[in-house]
């Protein structure tokens, strides 16, 4: 199955672009291929977080259970007790 692709125009510093160059030189990609490979790695960190910041929200708004149906046995005072 191929691909669509387009095409895009950067604008990065120079010494930016020199070093993107080397290192995708040093791992035998083009520079097209590591930039490809940082933006999914970005997008795949975001969509992590995402999901995982989804699934704790809704725990947090369906609560939890302690078993103490609302009501606790000790005062505030009493939890709060420094002596």
């Amino acid at each position: 199955m191929s691909v669509s692709k387009q095409n895009v125009t950067l604008s990065l510093p120079k010494s930016l672009l020199r070093k993107a160059k080397m290192v995708a030189a040093g791992k035998d990609k083009s520079l097209s291929e590591l930039l490809r490979e940082a933006l999914e790695e970005k997008i795949g960190e975001n969509s992590g977080y995402n999901t995982a910041r989804n699934r704790q929200l809704r725990l947090l708004q369906k609560g939890f259970d302690f078993g103490t149906m609302g009501r606790l046995k000790v005062s505030r005072e009493e939890l709060h007790d420094r002596g």
